[in-house]
């Protein structure tokens, strides 16, 4: 396998970004530096993005969550202020699988609560299923585990092609358009800040079509074994999807089904949130998460 060429965004990009006032902090992984936010003491909390977004989606959670436990938050290679693979076809759910494992020993996190949505999910909840015991809790938001024994919400297919083809690729316009809630001032921005020209963008307009679809789609025995450890998942788990996802709609229904720990415990709808529902209703999830975190240490 050829070396990959990685880009890497100036930090000037980052300057004076609204409400994301975190010190950068930097692992050498994989051939690229992958960036991380890393706020707070004590247990873990390792919020994992999706796409085309980055830890500033989680800036709202940190300042709740931050005084009652350690929140680490990395950007995936191809985002954020992390390195930048240059090419589409250097973007496989191996490579961030395995940045990710690295990522996770580098810094010996354990006793982690996992804070998944989107691709954080289909990675994260990919290796709490590879590797459990470093997991002590998790929280699920609007995503899902797909093993290519279904057709993909129209909504998916055309937001794929869109990524791959579109010669117009605004990474801003793309969050704000799937929320359900008007960008604060200069947000829109910030979500662009990691992409400096087009040269920059492969890993957003490739995470899209690595979504499996396909039985034999790579990514699928590591769905698989997410939902067999899920289906005998007893400790403490909160699943909170939103109401206005045309992506993900409908995809809490398997988790809540199918996680035992989830048996008799309240379904937790957020109200008039998007996809990216950290960012229309960050800090109400980060209290409904607080008192998950709270509630599970007494018990």
């Amino acid at each position: 396998m050829a070396a990959i060429t990685f880009l890497r965004t100036p930090e000037a990009r980052f300057a004076n970004l609204p409400d994301y006032p975190f010190a950068p902090h930097y692992l050498e992984l994989m051939g690229g530096r992958m960036h991380y936010v890393d706020e707070g003491q004590g247990e873990v909390v390792l919020c994992l993005h999706g796409e085309p977004s980055w830890s500033y989606l989680y800036r709202k959670f940190i300042p709740i969550l931050s005084p009652m436990a350690r929140v680490v938050c990395p950007d995936l290679f191809g985002f954020g202020r992390s390195d930048k693979p240059a090419k589409v076809e250097d973007y496989s759910y191996a490579f961030h699988f395995q940045a990710l494992q690295a990522f996770l020993s580098a810094l010996d996190l354990r006793n982690i609560t996992l804070v998944c949505q989107d691709w954080g999910g289909l990675l994260g909840l990919g290796l709490l299923g590879a590797d459990p015991d470093r997991f002590s809790r998790v929280v699920i938001m609007n995503t899902f585990l797909p093993i290519g024994n279904r057709p993909m919400p129209a909504a998916f297919l055309a937001w794929k092609t869109f990524a791959l083809y579109s010669p117009i690729f605004n990474i801003g316009t793309v969050i704000g358009k799937g929320t359900a809630r008007p960008l604060g001032p200069g947000v829109e921005a910030a979500y662009d800040a990691p992409f400096p020209d087009k040269s920059f963008k492969a890993g957003a307009r490739a995470f899209p079509a690595l979504v499996p679809t396909k039985a034999t789609d790579p990514g699928v025995p590591e769905m698989k074994k997410a939902r067999e450890v899920l289906s005998a998942w007893t400790k403490p788990a909160l699943v909170l999807f939103s109401d206005k996802d045309p992506i993900m709609r409908g995809g809490e229904k398997w988790f809540n089904h199918n996680i035992p720990s989830r048996a008799n415990q309240p379904v937790i709808t957020i109200e008039n949130a998007g996809h990216f529902l950290q960012e229309d209703a960050g800090e109400e999830i980060a209290r409904h998460i607080a008192t998950f975190l709270q509630n599970s240490r007494h018990a």
